[in-house]
């Protein structure tokens, strides 16, 4: 292809002008913004009016091989920088054509500014600017009075309302690497970026799991995207790890008008992969225009290092599946390791005391003294570290919950998290619970809308409203629910298990097993199911059943730990107050998580109510709101 030099000084198509010597688009003769490199596009373009220009000549012309970029984002964003400019549409184009696969075309005819092939064009150029720039002088004359009386300032304010972005969702990060053992990487990135501008206040972030959906499908049309997930603005990218560099290329589109709003790139040291990410941030909030507090004004213009391999190993944990037991000791590898190669990574300890707390104390992998313990060594190192880590004060939140039974840090943790990351999804689900097992079921309700906005398409939602409904003891409206949660999550064993609950509840026992058997058959040995299992087969007569369950119990206890708690359970059921008490007294004595979580409502322990020891321990347990614990109804079957 010829140079561009060789282009005349000024072309001409319809009321557009380039001027290739000033690097200028003109539009009615007034300067458009173009950046240099779409210019540079535009020109090719020109050079051959009606032939294509293929993808590896812009290529060679403008992205040299030695270039550490992203090329199929960049020249996509040219091309689309162009197509703002001139007002073209790729679907119905009157200037750029695009030939999939393959390059672009310029279909509008293109002259010499010298050449004038009709009269009538010359003189209403003639007639047209000195017009327009009367109007012009006309416009500003007025906007300067009406600036005067204040009104001025209330146009240019209802302009920008037209296109306020309240609400963001950030798809994710396409691995340009070619390697797919490089996908850990970029599906890390879209979640730390999500977390990083989910701590905006005036912004909604939608959560990662509801953005997981348009991960490697046929790409829909963003403004699309932009409905499905109801927000205002949509953004997508990609990153590449090249040695120990890291580029991120990120596009975003006002999504009701499909107009764009940014399209950058970002490179810096893996070792600032950190300070890279709130950058992306920074110029997010600012081309959306959301008000930051000083404070986070302050985060993101200022991060830490980290240590490269500590990264990685901390990505590579978050990559992994923690509802699988052996994912989550791979996980706890990993993050070890990034604490060892990085003691001052903040987020690494948070991350670690999130897998003991949860997957390993709470879901019974480990016993309480054992899990919990260190969680709260690694929250206390992760606040010295970042006295505002979103993640660590909601893990201190729920241990104060789950483990100390300490209501009113817990309480005052959930609430400071929130105000920390007003969109992670994670903290409104958390205090959903905590709320609705204690009693507040309107704090509960009003969490579980905020959760709808921000995850509108995981099912997390069904297991929050389900929670709810479980400690309201409304067990027909938990079959309903849960229902519509089996037929949109048919493999989620929670779904199985709260039907069962309603159920029982609703004193049929003998509808509840076979939902109770697919719970622990799908929970990858969570004992919950399990008891709630043997539970149902001691009150329907299929004791034998019960008692294997026990016995099996007490085999794995030998090698592993069995919550005392589930085995109380199902000695309530069989009738055995004493055994179950003696269970219920271990729980206790262990700090059993399961106590807090469950005590309050769960009907397998209805016939142990009444019992002076019952009250007794909940007293001990020392429960808010303890008038209302006692008034809970039996349900007999």
């Amino acid at each position: 292809m010829p140079p561009q030099s060789q282009l005349p000084r000024v072309l001409r198509f319809g009321i557009f002008e380039v001027d290739v010597r000033a690097g200028e688009l003109r539009k009615n003769g007034v300067k458009l913004r173009l950046q240099e490199q779409p210019f540079q596009v535009l020109c090719m373009l020109l050079e051959h009016p009606g032939d294509v220009v293929t993808r590896e000549e812009l290529r060679s012309r403008l992205w040299p091989a030695n270039t550490f970029l992203d090329f199929d984002h960049g020249v996509n964003a040219a091309i689309e920088r162009v197509r703002d400019a001139l007002g073209d549409s790729p679907d119905n184009p009157r200037f750029v054509e695009t030939l999939p696969r393959h390059g672009y075309r310029f279909i509008a005819a293109a002259v010499p500014d010298a050449i004038r092939p009709e009269k009538s064009h010359s003189l209403r150029r003639r007639w047209v600017l000195p017009v327009v720039d009367a109007v012009l002088v006309v416009i500003a004359a007025a906007l300067l009075v009406l600036n005067a009386g204040g009104l001025r300032k209330e146009l240019l304010s209802r302009s920008s309302a037209q296109h306020q972005i309240r609400s963001l969702a950030v798809l994710p990060l396409t691995n340009l690497s070619g390697d797919p053992e490089q996908e850990y990487f970029a599906d890390g990135m879209t979640e730390e970026l999500i977390t990083e501008l989910s701590r905006i206040s005036s912004l909604k972030v939608v959560s990662r799991t509801s953005v997981t959906q348009y991960k490697g499908e046929k790409k829909k049309p963003l403004p699309q995207i932009g409905r499905e997930l109801n927000v205002d603005a949509v953004m997508e990218g990609s990153v590449l790890r090249s040695d120990n560099r890291v580029r991120i290329a990120a596009h975003m589109i006002y999504a009701p008008t499909d107009q764009n709003l940014m399209a950058e790139t970002y490179e810096r040291d893996v070792g600032d992969v950190l300070k890279l990410q709130r950058e992306v941030a920074e110029s997010i909030t600012r081309q959306v225009r959301v008000k930051l507090t000083p404070e986070q004004q302050a985060r993101l213009r200022q991060a830490p290092e980290v240590n490269p391999d500590a990264y990685q190993a901390y990505l590579k944990a978050t990559y992994l599946d923690w509802s699988q037991h052996k994912e989550v000791e791979m996980a706890q590898s990993y993050l070890e390791k990034a604490i060892e190669e990085d003691p001052s990574f903040a987020e690494a300890y948070a991350r670690l005391a999130a897998l003991q707390s949860i997957y390993l104390g709470e879901s019974r992998w480990q016993s309480p003294r054992e899990a919990f313990p260190s969680a709260k060594q690694a929250i206390d190192k992760a606040l010295e570290l970042d006295e505002k880590n979103c993640l660590a004060h909601l893990m201190l939140a729920r241990i104060s919950w789950r483990y100390d039974w300490d209501w009113q840090t817990a309480d005052r943790e959930y609430l400071y998290a929130l105000k920390l990351c007003p969109s992670a999804m994670e903290a409104h689900y958390d205090y959903a619970l905590f709320a609705a097992s204690n009693g507040r079921s309107a704090e509960a309700l009003d969490e579980m809308a905020r959760m709808r906005e921000l995850d509108p398409i995981r099912s997390e939602p069904f297991a929050s409203k389900s929670f709810i409904n479980y400690h309201l003891r409304n067990y027909k409206a938990l079959i309903e629910v849960d229902r519509t949660f089996v037929a949109r999550a048919s493999n989620s064993w929670l779904a199985h298990y709260w039907v069962g609950v309603g159920y029982e509840g609703l004193g049929q026992a003998r509808e509840a097993i076979p939902e109770y058997r697919k719970a622990a058959e799908q929970s990858q040995g969570d004992s919950d199911p399990t008891a709630a299992l043997a539970h149902a087969y001691a009150t329907t007569g299929r004791k034998a059943e019960a008692l294997k369950i026990l016995r099996d119990w007490q085999h794995q206890s030998e090698t592993s730990y069995v919550s005392p708690y589930m085995i109380a359970t199902v000695y309530a059921g069989l009738g055995d107050k004493d055994k179950a008490f003696e269970f219920l007294e271990k729980a206790y004595r262990e700090r059993s998580p399961d106590l807090p979580y469950f005590l309050r409502a769960d009907l397998r322990v209805d016939s142990l109510r009444s019992d002076a020891r019952f009250q007794d321990l909940m007293h001990r347990m020392n429960f808010p709101n303890k008038s209302d614990v006692v008034a809970l109804p039996n349900v007999s079957n």
